[in-house]
């Protein structure tokens, strides 16, 4: 696959972040997660205690913060927690309602079974009603399953931007726990199960979307773990065909090259709701993972020589759907930015930095600009000029993961560790105004 590149300038921004742009001050930690951190009406910013990205396990509250006033707000909190369990943590706020989703590990965690990547699942809250948590995915670990649950561990939910579906990765706790595949809830009737330990209800139904096989063969479009995906446009996409798809995700799927090294490559799934829901037999029998439904069926979109970046990071969707951006390692071996047409898989190289990106990145909600972290400094890219500019940052804590946009003001907001009056780290809430 041939590459082709883009202007690459990089321009230092002369607006600089003080200490009063420290959003939240208290001394506990403020993670933010890597999308979906804005309320749909931009005022509150959700986030979870976290102090240490890898510390969700042992992690017991959920919080907002306003944007105007830095008031905080815990809005969930964990009962009985330990080093063990539950946990809580990665919250996204619904783009369409005064909800939120996040990571709850399974309440009857312990030393012998603590909180995993194949025992958790999708918790919610309204902020209308705080504490009062519910289950967006079922889950259900006795045979015979019950249609739409699951029964293992979700992670890293993602709302459609209409916020009717939501998305996310998923492992079995009963059968091939380390082969990660990429999921969907749809609205339904309450998915009800049998009472018992490890069981729970759902308000969605779920179903998994992606295949995955644990030996792929060399050179195929075969993949064992699919991960870190996106919806497709704001509105799905259009086909060559002129056929409409309202919802699709694009996600990442590891391959075997012809000789036999695994790479990255991106990979679409069109969602069909009716499909996925008039198909009863996809929750799998004993001894089986979750089917994909009927129907359902991923698309490889690139075939490139070296694949994605293996630095941690979740693909983003233009809003018209036309594109796909990710990390790459140029010829450097340093992290930039691409562009994918869905279409072609075409790639197109956006940034040229002498220094490697660290994190995912997001874009605003007019597709046109994208805030990433480098060398500890926060940069946004202007896709129209191919210019990246530097907010300079006079405070020295590490900067940590993705920054991101209000969906209503020129603002962005990011996570950075700043020291307390005793001179601990904690890890803090930052904004800074975009010009106009």
């Amino acid at each position: 696959m041939k590459w082709f590149y883009g202007i690459g300038l990089i321009l230092l921004n002369s607006c600089m972040i003080s200490n009063k742009n420290s959003l939240t001050v208290s001394p506990a930690g403020h993670t933010l997660h890597h999308s979906g951190v804005f309320s749909k009406d931009g005022q509150w910013l959700v986030f979870d205690g976290r102090n240490d990205d890898t510390k969700i396990g042992e992690t017991s509250t959920i919080g907002i913060v306003n944007v105007e006033t830095g008031e905080e707000k815990i809005i969930y909190k964990t009962k009985n927690q330990t080093v063990y369990g539950p946990g809580v943590g990665a919250v996204s706020f619904s783009p369409a309602e005064d909800k939120v989703i996040f990571i709850h590990g399974l309440p009857d965690a312990n030393k012998e079974k603590p909180y995993a990547m194949s025992r958790r699942t999708g918790v919610g809250i309204d902020l209308s009603h705080p504490q009062s948590p519910f289950f967006y995915d079922a889950r259900d670990i006795r045979f015979p399953y019950t249609p739409g649950s699951l029964r293992g561990g979700t992670h890293s939910h993602g709302w459609s931007p209409d916020g009717q579906l939501i998305s996310f990765t998923y492992n079995d706790e009963l059968t091939e726990a380390d082969l990660r595949v990429v999921g969907v809830m749809i609205p339904s009737p309450k998915i009800t199960v049998e009472p018992a330990a490890g069981n729970n209800e759902g308000s969605m139904f779920s179903a998994i979307v992606t295949d995955v096989v644990k030996n792929p063969a060399p050179g195929s479009d075969e993949i064992n773990k699919a991960f870190d995906e996106c919806w497709v446009g704001k509105n799905g996409y259009m086909l060559k065909s002129g056929e409409h798809v309202p919802y699709s995700i694009a996600f990442q799927g590891n391959v075997l090259n012809k000789e036999g090294k695994q790479i990255t490559e991106v990979f679409v799934v069109d969602i069909d709701p009716e499909k996925i829901l008039t198909d009863p037999e996809a929750v799998g029998k004993a001894g089986e993972r979750p089917h994909v439904p009927k129907g359902i069926q991923q698309k490889r979109i690139t075939f490139s020589e070296k694949g994605l970046s293996d630095t941690r990071h979740w693909l983003r969707s233009s809003p018209d759907g036309k594109f796909i951006y990710a990390l790459a390692k140029d010829q450097e071996g340093h992290n930039q930015i691409i562009q994918i047409e869905i279409a072609t898989g075409t790639i197109t190289l956006l940034t040229h930095n002498d220094f490697s990106i660290d994190y995912s990145f997001n874009l605003n909600k007019e597709g046109n600009k994208i805030a990433y972290v480098a060398q500890n400094s926060v940069y946004v890219l202007d896709l129209t000029k191919g210019i990246s500019s530097k907010i300079g940052n006079e405070e020295k804590g590490k900067i940590v993961g993705a920054p991101s946009f209000s969906p209503r003001d020129p603002l962005l907001v990011f996570n950075q560790y700043m020291k307390d009056k005793n001179g601990e780290d904690y890890l803090q809430i930052r904004k800074f105004t975009l010009p106009e």
